[in-house]
């Protein structure tokens, strides 16, 4: 059963003057590891963070750090839960799909139980 769909779109160069304009935003956004993509590729993983939050409620908080996005060992992308937010996703299966193209990065999560 579905459980919770989220979306989100975010302007790649819009994104990118965030960063450049709010100093340690991107430390506080994500973790050492999604550092370390580029920059289309950070804004479709901020989104996926967006479309989480979306999925889950409104009435939930997510704390930045404790859903992080990786990318499996055939290239998939998924979330790493930690803290909270892995006790509240806890027994339920999320699927993610990142995108970005043409200054436009989107992600969508489905979570099922």
């Amino acid at each position: 059963m579905i459980d919770g769909i989220g979306i989100d779109v975010v302007d790649i160069k819009r994104f990118h003057e965030s960063l450049e304009r709010t100093p340690g935003l991107r430390e506080k956004l994500f973790t050492e590891s999604e550092r370390s993509v580029n920059e289309s590729s950070l804004a479709a993983r901020f989104a996926a963070k967006e479309a989480l939050y979306k999925a889950i409620s409104p009435d939930h908080g997510l704390a930045w750090h404790e859903a992080e996005v990786i990318n499996q060992i055939n290239g998939k992308p998924a979330f790493l839960f930690r803290g909270q937010i892995a006790d509240l996703i806890d027994g339920a299966s999320v699927h993610l799909s990142l995108s970005h193209d043409a200054g436009i990065a989107s992600a969508m999560v489905v979570i099922e139980r």
